[in-house]
Order: structure tokens, then C-alpha cells, then sequence
């Protein structure tokens, strides 16, 4: 379907190539996990560059929604913020929603803020829900080598910690130790993901895919999971 480039932690660019059965899965899923109503009118801020904005593009358009384009990023919403007054979901980064909230720049109708690609502290979540439109909070997470969303929480007002939710639809998380074996509740491990969400690898890049994507030891047809690095 396309190929996504990403430095990663290492600052060399690779092309992650996503197929059109992850993205159709990714869009499944979003079609569930969001109405039509807060799909209906969708910010589309961040750059094509980025894989958040497969999601803001694409699912409010598979379920028949608008988007709404933004020329340069979500700042546009503080020098204009008549061009945005229809939105009805956000989906952006924290350091930008806190922007945002500063600059009283969160459109009049944006029940729905989603969050990802940073740390979500829960200070921010507090000041979210503290105005007076939007209802929802999301912390999602997810490399471009799973397809943009991997896990996905609804926090609350309250909430003394953000984790990162339970996996999306069709996707596995498994926390491991050096051996690919299940690290007990509450002990440190690697995050690994598997199922429809994993793409193909790096494009033209085959030690590197062979070093990240590995045989599932937790599936019986062959798939394979990819190595986050995460913690």
C-alpha cells in the first residue's frame, strides 16, 4: 500500500512497508473503536510523512466522514481557528493538545481528543477533560511497524496513571525476557506485537527485518512478531 520512512532511535531512515491487509485491519478497527459521530469530522494535522495520519485521513473516509486538512500542522488551529469550528476528533501528539489547550484553540465541537506518539502525563489528561467540550481522552500507542495503533486506552479525569491500553483488534502484545519467554505481572520486559497489524519489514533492508520481526513462538501458522525495543 505505501512505504513509511522512520529513523527510529538510530537517525538512519527506513521504509516500512504496509501492506493493504494491515491497513485494512488498522481500519477495521477503527471503524469499531470510533462512532460515526466523532469520525464524522476528523482533523487531519499531521504530516503525511507520519503514520498518524493514515488514521486521520483514512478511517473518517471509511465510514463516509470528512477531513478536515490542515496546511502546514495543528498550530493552524491557533491562527485560524474559524477554518476548524466543524471538528469533531483531534488526533495528535500530547506537546500539541497542550498547546492547543493553552491557546484555548481546541474547536468548540471536539468531543473526541486522541493522543499518541509521547508520553501522555496525567496532568495533561486532568486539564483535557477540565474543558468544557471534550468528553473523551485516548492514549493509543503503536509503531509504524505495526501499523500506526497497536494498543488502546480511554483514560479518565481521575486517572493517576496512563498506560497504554489494551491491543487493538486482531493484535497480540506479549512482554518478554531475552528468551521470548513471558516475563511475570509487575517484572520489566520487552514489548513484542503480532497479528494482523505487522507489516511486511524494511524495505530492502533484509538483516535489519530479519532482526526485528521474528517468528511467533505464540502462533502455529507461521507469523511473525515485531521487537519493539520498548520496555
Amino acid at each position: 500500500a505505501y512505504v513509511m520512512y522512520t529513523s527510529g532511535s538510530t537517525g538512519r531512515p527506513k521504509g516500512v512497508v504496509i501492506e493493504h491487509s494491515q491497513v485494512v485491519a488498522m481500519l477495521s478497527w477503527a471503524g469499531r473503536a470510533f462512532s460515526h459521530e466523532e469520525l464524522a469530522q476528523t482533523l487531519a494535522a499531521t504530516s503525511v510523512s507520519f503514520d498518524l495520519s493514515v488514521f486521520e485521513i483514512f478511517a473518517p473516509l471509511s465510514v463516509g466522514g470528512t477531513v478536515h486538512l490542515v496546511p502546514d500542522n495543528a498550530l493552524d488551529l491557533i491562527a485560524h481557528p474559524g477554518r476548524y469550528a466543524d471538528v469533531t476528533l483531534v488526533n495528535t501528539v500530547p506537546s500539541v493538545a497542550r498547546e492547543l489547550l493553552a491557546a484555548g484553540a481546541i474547536p468548540p465541537r471536539a468531543r473526541t481528543v486522541n493522543l499518541a506518539g509521547e508520553p501522555l502525563a496525567p496532568g495533561l489528561v486532568a486539564e483535557l477533560y477540565a474543558h468544557p467540550v471534550i468528553g473523551v481522552v485516548n492514549n493509543l500507542y503503536g509503531p509504524s511497524e505495526d501499523t500506526t495503533y497497536s494498543t488502546h486506552a480511554v483514560t479518565a479525569p481521575g486517572d493517576a496513571r496512563t498506560p497504554i491500553g489494551r491491543p487493538v483488534d486482531g493484535t497480540q502484545a506479549h512482554v518478554l525476557d531475552g528468551s521470548l519467554r513471558p516475563v511475570v505481572v509487575g517484572a520489566v520486559g520487552e514489548l513484542y506485537l503480532s497479528g494482523a497489524g505487522v507489516t511486511r519489514g524494511y524495505h530492502a533492508r533484509p538483516a535489519l527485518t530479519a532482526e526485528r520481526y521474528l517468528p511467533d513462538p505464540f502462533s502455529a501458522d507461521g507469523s511473525r512478531m515485531y521487537r519493539t525495543g520498548d520496555l
